[in-house]
């Protein structure tokens, strides 16, 4: 079966379209649900922690949300399976569904800090967030600079 042209004009590898929309959908919808600052945040929080937990009293603290707040973004995530939650008596307590999760914002972080390069004082801010796991964004951004160049 001949591959499907792509608006790029490359070809999907057999595929026909109506067998690639699907997925291209549920990629749109982790996008989608990545698409607000305090989730970003949120999965940032896990992303850091060594378990890729976090209580929701300390998500709380970090954010500054409102409960109610909180608890709508989380559900977001949940929704879109990049978190799940566990209960435990009053206390709840989220992770990271899936440790590429972690990498992706390795890989968001590293773009943040490219894009910024021309903008010192966000620079700096942005070198203020709290690490993540895996490679930093440096070491990202230091890999692709010979591709950049």
């Amino acid at each position: 079966m001949p591959g499907t042209h792509r608006p790029d004009g490359a070809q999907d590898a057999g595929l026909p379209a109506d067998a690639t929309a699907p997925l291209y959908r549920i990629k749109a919808e982790l996008f989608r649900c990545l698409a607000h600052p305090t989730r970003i945040q949120v999965l940032e929080v896990l992303a850091a922690d060594a378990d890729h937990t976090a209580p929701v009293s300390h998500l709380l603290e970090v954010t500054g949300c409102e409960p109610s707040q909180l608890s709508q973004h989380l559900a977001v995530l949940r929704r879109a399976g990049v978190v799940t939650s566990t209960r435990s008596g009053n206390a709840v307590e989220y992770r990271l569904a899936e440790p590429l999760v972690a990498e992706l914002l390795v890989v968001a972080r590293a773009f943040l800090l490219s894009s910024l390069a021309g903008a010192s004082d966000r620079l700096e801010a942005a070198r203020r967030l709290p690490a993540l796991p895996g490679a930093s964004a440096r070491a990202v951004l230091d890999a692709t600079a010979p591709a950049r160049a």
